[in-house]
């Protein structure tokens, strides 16, 4: 029996330090094959019609302003007025009637001069997959300038890649990595479950009908 469960013990050791390794190699992996293609520097970037702000919450847990939420809407914002883009598509969680982040998305822009016209709703970009997906099966874009953290879009640069698109990700400031430590470790195996949904092809929570953009 102590054999037994010395064997069993190994086993799962392999599998940890197995899953570790994994981990690492896709956080490299990914952020290897999409450093070309993010900046924090709009001139960097090329003219696109569209670009798409990934969603979060405009508070944290506890009521407190969410920083990672301004600082991409003030990102979106000056990529606009720059004249690099014509449209933003704010995609992300209307889960409940109480929590909708495309509309706390477009009044944040609309505070900051967007008109609303050029904002473009996107109400099931529940996950960065279901938004990157979304913005070429749905808004038919297969050129886009994704906004984000640097930390998320070269995740999501290396998604909209992996299908097809031409994507290009303008960083909005990050937050302070103490405030941030949290959101950095789900990031860790966020990365790798991207490989996850890539091997068995997974596909957004919701379709629907095609959305032109004009």
């Amino acid at each position: 029996m102590k054999k037994i469960l010395k064997n069993i013990f190994k086993i799962f050791l392999l599998l940890a330090v197995a899953g570790i390794i994994f981990i690492a190699w896709a956080n490299y992996s990914i952020k290897k094959e999409s450093e070309a293609f993010v900046s924090y520097s709009i001139t960097d970037l090329p003219e696109t019609k569209t670009a798409l702000l990934l969603g979060t919450g405009k508070t944290l847990n506890n009521g407190m302003p969410n920083a990672y939420f301004y600082n991409r809407i003030r990102a979106a914002s000056d990529l606009y007025k720059s004249g690099k883009i014509k449209y933003i598509i704010v995609s992300g969680d209307n889960s409940s009637k109480d929590y909708n982040e495309p509309e706390d998305m477009q009044l944040a822009l609309v505070q900051q001069g967007i008109p609303k016209d050029k904002i473009i709703m996107d109400h099931a970009g529940f996950r960065t997959l279901d938004s990157v997906v979304r913005a070429k099966d749905i808004f038919e874009q297969t050129k886009l300038i994704i906004i984000s953290q640097k930390f998320h879009n070269e995740r999501a640069i290396f998604l909209a890649r992996k299908n097809g698109m031409e994507a290009f990700g303008y960083n909005a400031e990050d937050v302070n990595k103490y405030a941030g430590v949290k959101t950095n470790m789900r990031e860790y195996l966020a990365k790798a479950k991207v490989y996850w949904d890539l091997l068995f092809g997974v596909q957004p929570k919701f379709g629907g009908e095609k959305i032109v953009i004009p």
